[in-house]
C-alpha cells in the first residue's frame, strides 16, 4: 500500500472517531439539558402547588375571621411556613399576620370612625392545616395585636377635623421620618397639628367642641403630645406648643389661652377594640398614625372571636 493510501486510512479512522466523540458529547449535552428542564419544571410545579395551597388556606382563614362580630371586610391574612404543604399536613405553622381594615369604633359625639386592627401570631398549631374553620382552636405561642387610628379618625374623636400627626426623628437622627429614615415610633413628643376654637370674647369661657362648626375665632397650632394607656384606654396629653424643626403651624397664642388650647389636644378616648380582646399595654405613633398595642404569650384563639 502506498504512503498516501495509508495516510488517508489513518485520517479516515481519526475522523470516524472524532465524529463518534462529537456524537456522544452532543447526546450528553442533550441529556443534561433535558434533565435540567425536567428539574426546573418539577420545581416550578411544586412551588405553584405550594403557593396555591397556601392561598386557599389563607383565604379560608380570612373567611373564618370575617364571622367575628365587628368585621365588615375580609381581613388580609399571611401564614408563614415553607414549604407550606409540609406545615399544613402537620397543622403547624411558623406564624401568621392578620390585618383588618375599616373596623367601626366608638366615636362620640359623632359616628363614622374606623380603625385598622392587626395581629401577629407566633408559632401556631391548628386542627386542620388545609382548612381553618371559625370555631377551630388556634394555639399560638405569642400574640401581638394593635388598633391603628389614622389622623382623620383621631381628629374626629378629638373634634379637630383637620388634625395631622407627625412623628419627629430623634434629635440625634437626621431626617423627619421619611422613607429614607425608616418608620419612626414615639410615645412622647408626638406632634399634632390642627385648628381649635377660641372664646368669642375675653369675658367668655364658652368654646364650641369643634372649630368646624364654630363661627368665632380659631387658631391652628402644633403641639407636643405624650401617648399612654390609662385604664385600658388611649390617653393623649398635650404638654407644650411645638416650634420645629419639622413642619408645623407657628401661630401665637395668648398666655391666658395656652392651657385652653392645649386641652383641646388632651383626651382619654373611648375603649378601642383590640383583636381577641387583648388588653393594651402601650401606645405610640407610627409616622402619621397612632396605635394602641398589646402583647401576650401562649394563647388559644377562635377565629370567630377576633
Amino acid at each position: 500500500m502506498s504512503g498516501s493510501a495509508v495516510n488517508k486510512a489513518l485520517r479516515g479512522g481519526r475522523d470516524t472517531r472524532t465524529r463518534a466523540a462529537h456524537g456522544r458529547s452532543h447526546l450528553g449535552r442533550r441529556i443534561l439539558g433535558v434533565g435540567i428542564i425536567v428539574v426546573i419544571v418539577v420545581t416550578v410545579a411544586a412551588l405553584v402547588t405550594d403557593t396555591v395551597a397556601a392561598m386557599r388556606t389563607e383565604h379560608g382563614f380570612s373567611r373564618a375571621l370575617l364571622t367575628s362580630p365587628g368585621l365588615t371586610y375580609e381581613p388580609e391574612v399571611t401564614i408563614s411556613g415553607f414549604p407550606f404543604l409540609t406545615h399544613a399536613r402537620d397543622g403547624r405553622f411558623s406564624g401568621a399576620v392578620i390585618t383588618a381594615r375599616g373596623v367601626s369604633v366608638a366615636c362620640p359625639p359623632r359616628d363614622g370612625c374606623h380603625a385598622e386592627l392587626g395581629a401577629t401570631l407566633g408559632p401556631m398549631t391548628v386542627p386542620d392545616g388545609f382548612s381553618i374553620e371559625p370555631s377551630d382552636i388556634v394555639h399560638t405561642e405569642s400574640l401581638s395585636a394593635y388598633t391603628r387610628l389614622d389622623s382623620v379618625n383621631l381628629g374626629r374623636m378629638l373634634g379637630i377635623v383637620d388634625l395631622t400627626v407627625n412623628t419627629p426623628a430623634p434629635a440625634d437622627k437626621a431626617g423627619g421620618g421619611g422613607p429614607g429614615d425608616g418608620l419612626l415610633r414615639r410615645s412622647t413628643g408626638v406632634v399634632l397639628t390642627g385648628t381649635v376654637p377660641l372664646p368669642s370674647s375675653s369675658a367668655s369661657t364658652d368654646v364650641a367642641p369643634s372649630a368646624s362648626t364654630y363661627d368665632g375665632p380659631t387658631v391652628r397650632v402644633s403641639v407636643l403630645v405624650d401617648l399612654s394607656v390609662v385604664d385600658g384606654r388611649l390617653h393623649l396629653e398635650a404638654t407644650d406648643f411645638y416650634r420645629g424643626p419639622e413642619r408645623h403651624a407657628d401661630a401665637e397664642v395668648a398666655e391666658d389661652l395656652r392651657d385652653l388650647v392645649l386641652s383641646a389636644f388632651t383626651a382619654t378616648l373611648p375603649v378601642l377594640p383590640l383583636p381577641w380582646d387583648l388588653a393594651p399595654t402601650e401606645a405610640h405613633s407610627e409616622g402619621s398614625d397612632v396605635l394602641l398595642a398589646g402583647h401576650v404569650g401562649p394563647r388559644d384563639l377562635r377565629p370567630d372571636a377576633f
